[in-house]
C-alpha cells in the first residue's frame, strides 16, 4: 500500500486531508507534535476502514525527520503534504524575535527540510506527491500579516521553483493556496474576530481533492 506523509495532522485541515486521502487507499503517515490528537485521527481513520500510523515529528528538527525516516524505510512512499505552519500577526514591531524565528523555522524551513527527505524515495521510482499548503498569505501582502505572508511568500517560490525542477518527471508538485479556515489556528489570537465567513477544514479538503490535477489550487475565503 501506497503512503502519504501529512505534518500537521491532528487537526484542521491536515486531519481532513488526511481522512480523504485514507479514503482513497493510501496509507497516512500521520505526523505532529501532540500525539495524542494524531491517534484520535488514526482511530478515525481505521474506523472507516483505512490505514495510518502516528508519529511525533518536530519539523524544525532534522534529526526528528531523519529519524521519521528511517521509522519509514520500510514503507512504499508516495508523497508528502506540507501541512504543518503557525501564525503570529500584528504590526511587525509588535512581533518578537521568538514569533519571527517560528514562523520561518516551522512554515518555510520545516517545509523545505522534509521536502529534502522524501524527494530522493520519489526520485528513485519516478513517480509520486508533493503538496505544499501554502495559503493565500502566499499570493498577497496582508495588513497585520507581514512576517507571517513572507515566510509564506519563500514556501511559493520554494514550490514554484520545484514545479521547474521535476517538471519532465513523474513527481507531481501542487501549491494550494486558500483563505483562512474555521480551525483551532485562530484560537490563540484575535487576529480574525469573525469566523462565520470561514469556510470548514472540511470543504477545504474536498474543494483540493476536486482540484488535484491543477499546479496551483486557489481557494478564496467566502466573501
Amino acid at each position: 500500500m501506497k503512503s502519504v506523509i501529512i505534518t500537521g495532522a491532528g487537526s484542521g485541515l491536515g486531519k481532513e486531508l488526511a481522512l480523504l486521502f485514507a479514503g482513497q487507499g493510501f496509507h497516512i503517515i500521520l505526523t505532529g507534535r501532540t500525539l495524542e490528537k494524531l491517534q484520535s485521527v488514526e482511530q478515525e481513520i481505521h474506523e472507516a476502514g483505512g490505514s495510518a500510523q502516528s508519529y511525533t515529528v518536530d519539523i524544525t528538527q532534522t534529526k526528528d525527520i531523519s529519524k521519521l525516516m528511517t521509522q519509514l524505510q520500510n514503507h512504499e512512499l508516495y508523497g508528502l503534504i506540507n501541512n504543518a505552519g503557525v501564525g503570529h500577526f500584528g504590526p511587525v514591531n509588535s512581533l518578537s524575535a521568538h514569533d519571527i524565528q517560528e514562523m520561518f523555522e516551522t512554515n518555510t524551513l520545516g517545509t523545505i527540510y522534509m521536502t529534502q527527505a522524501v524527494l530522493p524515495l520519489l526520485k528513485e521510482k519516478n513517480e509520486g506527491l508533493l503538496m505544499n499548503i501554502i495559503s493565500t498569505a502566499g499570493l498577497k501582502g496582508k495588513v497585520n500579516e507581514s512576517v507571517y505572508v513572507a515566510s509564506k511568500f519563500a514556501v511559493r517560490g520554494f514550490t514554484e521553483s520545484l514545479q521547474k525542477e521535476l517538471e519532465n518527471t513523474n513527481i507531481k508538485v501542487k501549491a494550494v493556496y486558500m483563505g483562512g479556515m474555521d480551525t483551532p489556528f485562530w484560537d490563540e489570537n484575535d487576529h480574525i474576530k469573525d469566523k462565520s465567513m470561514l469556510r470548514s477544514p472540511k470543504a477545504v479538503a474536498a474543494m483540493i481533492l476536486d482540484h488535484i490535477e491543477e499546479d496551483s489550487i486557489v481557494i478564496e475565503s467566502k466573501k
